[in-house]
């Protein structure tokens, strides 16, 4: 319950709800009367103050970073692009949709044809006003395969887009009962023309403009005077992203007073944060999951049999308890967990090193097996790696691992190497986290799992209008992904952040990503 409530006082002092709505919803999740009461006098109490320099160290920048949000890879540009870049609309952490620029979004009967009336009088950095042939182009320059996009995965069933007026008119192949969700992906920053003239030029409508651009070391902006929603964001005078890879850099860092927050606080250490005055841990359950990648089409894991081995080599109990502290739940090798509406559990996969070992020899496979792991692919990713050697060990299947450094390991390691550690936030809904990076066409498909029936059956899914036969579909393909593809979840993290409480305010913990979904820097502020 005390997260529930943590998130309705952030909504709160944020502005996100009434007086009224919070005191019925803290009701709701059985809260007194009288705490409820207390609470709410904080939460109101909490508005937001404009000024000063806040100061995020974050995991999870590179030397190749582009300001392009088409190449937006790692936590870096995640978080950044929340700063600068504005979008169609936004996912709240009720998984529901809130309209930025996008002022209305509807759809033909057969959810074929969809219509976005763009918003009157936002900004773009550059003077010029936001229009239709602007959200037009954008969705264009990201569904070309030229573009690299890491959204190409979400848009592939895009016929057709123009600009008529106010309205973008969107031409959808197969009905998608769920197209308005996949324009919160956060690679969609609307740009100028789309950014078809300078992707790089750092240019939206978000509430600060890039001032500064050091890939790899640091990202700064100042506050847009005219950004549209200046009341609900954008409060401080400036903000500075600081690259620090390094965990105790970046925690030395906080309890220092050099940054206001960091990201991906490893749970080894939670209970010694907890322990630092003036510092708040600020965790939340949500869709990540850190994951084992195996290209289905590399051998030796072209092998099925291969694959299973090393499945069933995983003592996943074992590697959340050590790993993750109890700040996460068991996963199951399939990338939903039951924060979707529309999950269905599976029978369990277990540690079996017999079974393993059995199978493992029926792959033909002999020698060591090459995983590539790296300080930033999650919290305790060198660790999990070594856990994963010795369990392997135990079904006779020698694992070598590569340490690989931080710089680098997004652009040349993950999506490139047969066998690496790798992490994913989560997204939307089950079609966009599958269409992102499980369908044949994916840009972003990691393990290389190239199912003509899983996309089939995704498409079926995406059209099919009745919830409980939409469930059963994403019940199959999971079956299908767990025994067949080349993914090992151990587990479904928790977004384990640290902010100085004592300096700043309105942090909300948020299940859709760290870093309150990468909006931290613009929607907290400095204390008087």
């Amino acid at each position: 319950m005390q997260n529930e409530l943590d998130h309705l006082v952030g909504l709160a002092g944020k502005g996100r709800i009434s007086r009224r709505d919070f005191l019925g919803r803290a009701a709701a999740l059985g809260a007194s009367a009288a705490l409820a009461t207390t609470l709410a006098g904080k939460a109101f109490a909490a508005t937001p103050v404009k000024g000063g320099l806040l100061r995020a160290g974050l995991q999870g920048g590179e030397s190749t970073n582009s300001l392009d949000p088409a190449l937006n890879l790692s936590q870096v540009t995640y978080s950044f692009c929340k700063q600068w870049g504005e979008f169609l609309v936004r996912l709240t952490p009720d998984n529901k949709l809130v309209n930025l620029i996008a002022e209305e979004i509807g759809a033909s009967k057969d959810a074929k044809t969809w219509t976005i009336k763009v918003r009157d009088g936002i900004e773009f950095h550059n003077g010029k006003t936001v229009g239709a042939e602007d959200v037009a182009a954008t969705i264009e320059r990201h569904a070309d395969e030229k573009s690299k996009s890491g959204a190409l995965g979400i848009l592939k069933n895009i016929k057709g887009v123009k600009a008529s007026g106010k309205e973008v008119i969107v031409s959808l192949g197969d009905a998608d009962a769920d197209f308005p969700y996949l324009m919160a992906d956060y690679h969609l920053v609307i740009q100028p023309n789309g950014g078809k003239d300078n992707p790089n030029a750092g240019i939206s409508a978000g509430p600060y403009k890039v001032t500064v651009n050091q890939p790899g070391v640091k990202h700064g902006g100042e506050r847009f005077a005219n950004y549209w929603r200046g009341d609900k964001a954008g409060h401080a005078d400036q903000i500075e992203i600081v690259v620090i890879n390094d965990a105790t850099a970046r925690l030395a860092a906080l309890q220092g007073g050099q940054v206001h927050m960091i990201n991906r606080v490893e749970p080894k250490v939670v209970d010694l944060v907890k322990r630092i005055p003036g510092v708040s841990i600020e965790n939340a359950s949500g869709k990540g999951y850190y994951p084992f990648n195996m290209f289905c089409d590399t051998a030796p894991f072209d092998s099925a049999d291969l694959r299973m081995a090393l499945k069933l080599a995983m003592d996943r109990d074992e590697m959340l308890e050590k790993i993750l502290r109890g700040y996460g739940s068991v996963g199951n090798d399939f990338p939903i967990s039951e924060a979707y509406p529309l999950f269905t559990a599976l029978e369990q996969r277990k540690f079996d090193p017999e079974k393993a070992a059995a199978l493992y020899k029926k792959s033909g496979h002999s020698g060591s097996i090459l995983l590539r792991t790296s300080d930033v692919a999650f919290p305790g990713a060198v660790d999990a790696a070594q856990l994963y050697q010795q369990s392997a060990a135990k079904a006779g299947i020698k694992i070598e691992i590569k340490r690989e450094p931080g710089d680098g390991y997004w652009s040349e390691v993950w999506n490139k190497q047969p066998f690496s550690l790798s992490y994913w936030g989560g997204r939307a809904t089950q079609d966009q986290m599958y269409a992102t990076g499980y369908v044949s066409t994916a840009d972003w498909n990691d393990t290389r799992f190239k199912n003509p029936a899983f996309d089939k059956m995704l498409y079926a899914a995406r059209g099919e209008l009745d919830q409980d036969k939409r469930k059963a579909i994403y019940h199959d393909m999971a079956t299908l992904m767990r025994d067949e593809g080349g993914l090992i979840v151990p587990f479904f993290n928790q977004f384990i952040d640290a902010a100085a409480s004592n300096k700043i305010d309105g942090f909300v913990k948020s299940p859709i990503g760290e870093m309150m979904d990468g909006y931290a820097l613009a929607e907290c502020w400095l204390k008087a």
